[in-house]
């Protein structure tokens, strides 16, 4: 039974840029996920790398909004609160580079966490989004950082994200206070809105463009277990094959 469920949302991730993944009532998909660093293997790759994302904070942040306009490019009208988590996928061009980002918007609501929380192990980078207009929100920041460095990796990359930026008057979080909290906690820094689309694209970018400096910079490895680093292409894990490991060549014989 439980194979015939995962082939059909199988099915429907290959047909669907956006679906709602309910872990409580698939359980066997989750420790799927949990176990294998979050890649689901739906299909040919055409791109030069993947990376896992991770969209996370509180319940009600819009974070939902922020991944449905990243990958629908319009506003989702009808956001409910995330049951579980919800998956989506693009292709993405960043500095000359094909990047597949696959991403986890993680349910905000205290009776998930413990799922949510299997779905973080793996993953490069996140947006860790609060709402500028709930005081709450914001100051629960630190625990949900905490969570994904220590869960996922300590050098995941995370973009800080001040969400509803379309309500400016109703804001209770000033742009400096959250711009020094990023600061503190080496965050990357934007304020979006999943409503008009401001800043929406840039952040998945941002966090895309960082983990490829980092890689290339030799600070992360894609062939690490649980980076959340994949390559697409083969071609480019044997470019990058002579930095690691050198080719010794042979002494002349001096006989």
């Amino acid at each position: 039974m439980n194979c015939l469920l995962l082939l059909l949302l199988c099915f429907c991730l290959s047909v669907c840029p956006l679906v709602t993944v309910m872990v409580s009532w698939f359980p066997s998909f989750a420790l799927y996920h949990s176990l294998h660093m979050g890649f689901p293997d739906f299909g040919s790759i055409c791109s030069d790398f993947l990376f896992k994302f991770l969209v996370i904070g509180s319940a009600g942040t819009g974070k939902s909004c922020l991944l449905h306009q990243f990958i629908e490019n319009k506003f989702k009208q009808d956001s409910n609160h995330t049951i579980g988590v919800e998956f989506g996928s693009r292709v993405v061009n960043v500095g000359g580079k094909t990047v597949k980002l696959q991403i986890w918007d993680t349910a905000g609501q205290e009776r998930f966490r413990s799922v949510t929380r299997s779905y973080y192990r793996g993953a490069a980078g996140a947006l860790l989004v609060y709402d500028i207009t709930s005081r709450e929100t914001y100051n629960s920041l630190a625990a949900w950082l905490t969570d994904a460095r220590t869960l996922a990796s300590p050098n995941i990359v995370v973009i800080l994200c001040g969400n509803k930026k379309d309500l400016d008057p109703e804001r209770e979080v000033t742009f400096l206070e959250a711009s020094r909290f990023a600061q503190e906690n080496e965050l990357m820094f934007l304020e979006t809105s999943a409503l008009t689309g401001e800043n929406v694209e840039e952040a998945f970018l941002k966090c895309a463009r960082t983990i490829l400096n980092k890689i290339d910079s030799g600070e992360l490895d894609p062939e690490r277990m649980g980076s959340g680093i994949q390559y697409g292409d083969a071609s480019l894990r044997q470019l990058r094959q002579p930095r690691s490991a050198q080719a010794v060549a042979p002494q002349p014989c001096g006989c």
